[in-house]
């Protein structure tokens, strides 16, 4: 098995609106490019029925590759395909609720966090990570300054740890990683129009090589 990097690593999270055989192929060649830890599917404007289907499509494809799969959006589904973990943007008593049914099971994140004193009170009751950006929105080259400056404060203040948006150009996982934090979530840069995935996946695992700060031991 690959060493885990000392590093700010790579999480892919699967874009809307594919065709599920286009995503399944871009999944597969994203997963050859290099070291990725984790892998988020958001349920965007899916029906249940649909999700599930692209869900138990997509998971074993991830874990296979050693990769851990977070649903968003379903706990339900998230138990029933065998989910590495779950994604939870309803609040802070349905993330408490998740933590306390789902713990044991799997690992519970949150997002949807637009300022310091909303990431704290998340914070209170110990997700597993917490994520600074919103799904879908990284159609600019750089990240949004306020998830960088969010996770700046974080990584700096707070033991958990956090996922940053990246932009939609590769190069942005370095400016990411210089916020001090754990990792760096890539979408549009993996799985745009006209990208190599495996391609986009290994030049940003070498950019984290060559820039990323490392990690205390």
């Amino acid at each position: 098995m690959a060493e885990v990097p000392n590093r700010c690593r790579i999480v892919l999270i699967a874009p809307s609106g594919q065709p599920p055989a286009d995503l399944e192929h871009k999944l597969r060649q994203a997963l050859e490019g290099g070291d990725v830890a984790s892998l988020i599917l958001p349920c965007y404007d899916l029906h249940e029925a649909a999700f599930q289907a692209l869900a138990e499509r997509l998971v074993p494809i991830a874990q296979e590759a050693g990769v851990a799969v977070v649903i968003a959006g379903d706990t339900r589904i998230a138990a029933r395909i065998k989910a590495d973990g779950v994604h939870v943007e309803s609040g802070k008593q349905a993330l408490a609720d998740a933590i306390d049914r789902l713990q044991d099971k799997m690992m519970v994140g949150t997002g949807g966090i637009k300022t310091r004193d909303e990431a704290l009170e998340l914070g209170e009751v110990r997700p597993d990570y917490v994520f600074f950006g919103r799904f879908g929105y990284d159609n600019t080259p750089e990240p949004h300054p306020r998830n960088l400056n969010l996770a700046d404060w974080w990584a700096e203040m707070i033991e958990i740890p956090c996922i940053v948006l990246a932009g939609s150009g590769i190069e942005s996982v370095a400016t990411v990683a210089a916020t001090g934090a754990e990792f760096v979530a890539l979408s549009a840069a993996v799985f745009g129009e006209g990208l190599d995935p495996r391609e986009q996946v290994a030049k940003g695992n070498l950019l984290l090589d060559q820039k990323a700060p490392r990690f205390e031991a």
